[in-house]
């Protein structure tokens, strides 16, 4: 039953590592009435109506790039497309070192060319101007804050009513495998009532949103509209990219008028405390997927531990002692169960060669004499299954914890990534070009686990024993050697803790 158990524990985390790469995404809102636009200006004749058309995505942009514009702070630098009055990528520095690319960032027109008019150092201001309008975009970007604020202004400078079909893209994905950072790619919806994570390689449309987002492994875009009722959107550019914005109504601006929307903006990382200090409900961006409670549960722990010990590692390390004394009264249970296991395993010998020709007597002799010393040989199956879901939780906590990027502990320069203790220059048969140790001592100490848990058994038994003692923890070794080292520190802590209880429970007599 052990046997069967552990092999049941290590396929289970084999499809972790597919099932995370491969996870489901929640299916997109069906709400018709919005459909991705290209933004189309009309100009109408005196004294005429403008007839509502619904719009239609219009054909991608050209990828060459004329010229580029960067600005600059001290969080990040932010690389804008003057032309498109767009911001290509976003930079973040600090220790951070990372790219997040919108390539139209905030375009809000695919037919008209902007030029830049002014920069300070914490603004900078796009113009379009023809025969029609005048349209002015303004990036207010706080050095201090991840918060921006923008304000697109259009004036009519014809003699003629203007048909306007406002829109924003917050920016286009890139779903193709090529793209590390295609799996970890979602949209959210914030609707009034609800927020919706989508797919981004999936169309879809909604209205009546309060912001939308987008976001890769660590950091995120939203734009929330200030003044304005708004509907979103997901459209598939191509096989191998999707572009997220919003929409708003129809509207006829009169000659000699002007008419302004303003966005409030977001472009950092993915952490609750900034976000929640901006606007609380955009924290909802930081989403875990099936054990999303338990891993938001986990990071409030985590970040209280952190507070108290200032390092991430030790942080680590206190929340799997945690978890191990909440489930040790069922660890206990387990163990017992396990060396009583023990003492019957000579019978239960005796018993497979006596009834070796009648299986259904054998099982029946072995559930009563179970029954008779009181021995539940499911018993130990619950700490296992409780930890799974622990176990599943933060692993998405911590490879998606922007925190926990660059965080040091000992030799570990990185606990969202392996270990790392030595790069090679070349490439190693099994180890790859770098040796991860927590994952190799995890597996030890897994394999003198199963060694000193196991029982005396002979014959055929004693071999499977053997087999599973080594197949195991090199199967274990294997799984969790890619794995965060902060994933595998805390699964090696609790393995140590175990461990030595082990120790204990058997010099008991």
């Amino acid at each position: 039953m052990e046997k069967r158990l552990v092999l049941a524990i290590g396929l289970s985390l084999l499809v972790l590592l597919s099932w995370s790469a491969l996870m489901p995404k929640p299916q997109p809102i069906d709400n018709k009435g919005v459909t991705a636009p290209g933004s189309q200006l009309q100009t109408l004749p005196p004294g005429s109506s403008p007839v509502l058309q619904p719009t239609i995505a219009t054909s991608p942009l050209t990828d060459v790039i004329k010229e580029t514009v960067k600005f600059t702070q001290d969080k990040r630098e932010i690389i804008f497309n003057p032309e498109r009055g767009a911001i290509l990528e976003v930079i973040f520095k600090n220790n951070l070192e990372h790219r997040l690319p919108l390539k139209i960032g905030f375009l809000s027109d695919n037919n008209l060319v902007f030029k830049q008019q002014s920069m300070t150092g914490e603004s900078i201001t796009f113009v379009h101007e023809d025969q029609n309008r005048r349209i002015i975009k303004k990036f207010i970007i706080p050095n201090n804050s991840y918060a921006i604020e923008l304000t697109i202004k259009v004036q009519n400078l014809s003699s003629s009513p203007l048909v306007l079909n406002p829109q924003l893209v917050l920016g286009r994905l890139d779903l193709s495998a090529k793209n590390p950072q295609a799996r970890y790619q979602d949209v959210l919806i914030g609707g009034k009532e609800k927020t919706v994570h989508l797919s981004a390689g999936k169309d879809s449309s909604s209205q009546n949103v309060q912001f939308v987002g987008l976001r890769d492994q660590y950091f995120c875009a939203i734009v929330e509209p200030v003044d304005v009722a708004a509907g979103a959107y997901v459209k598939k550019i191509n096989p191998q990219e999707s572009e997220i914005g919003l929409v708003t109504n129809e509207l006829t601006l009169k000659p000699g008028t002007q008419i302004g929307h303003s966005y409030r903006v977001y472009l950092g990382p993915q952490d609750l405390n900034i976000l929640n200090s901006i606007n609380p409900e955009w924290t909802a961006i930081i989403y875990f997927g099936t054990f999303d409670f338990i891993a938001q549960l986990l990071l409030q722990l985590l970040g209280f531990f952190y507070g108290l010990v200032h390092n991430w590692g030790w942080a680590i390390i206190i929340l799997s002692i945690a978890v191990y004394l909440l489930l040790f009264p069922l660890s206990l249970k387990q163990m017992r169960s396990m060396k009583e296991m023990q003492v019957l395993q000579p019978k239960i010998e005796a018993m497979r060669k006596e009834f070796k020709d009648n299986p259904q007597r054998l099982n029946k002799e072995i559930m009563q004499l179970y029954k008779e010393h009181k021995v539940n040989p499911l018993s130990g199956c619950l700490p296992l299954l409780l930890q799974m879901p622990i176990f599943f939780a933060l692993y998405q906590a911590l490879i998606r914890s922007v925190a926990l990027r660059g965080a040091h502990f000992w030799w570990i320069t990185d606990l969202s990534s392996p270990d790392k203790l030595f790069v090679f220059k070349n490439s190693i048969p099994f180890l790859g070009n770098q040796l991860n140790i927590l994952p190799i001592l995890m597996a030890i100490g897994m394999y003198v686990q199963q060694k000193i848990s196991m029982g005396k058994a002979v014959g055929e038994a004693a071999q499977q024993q053997k087999i599973m003692s080594i197949i195991m923890p090199i199967m274990f070794g294997v799984i969790f050697y890619q794995m965060p080292s902060g994933l595998v520190l805390y699964w090696f802590v609790n393995s140590i803790l175990m461990l030595g209880y082990q120790f204990r429970i058997n010099s008991q007599k």
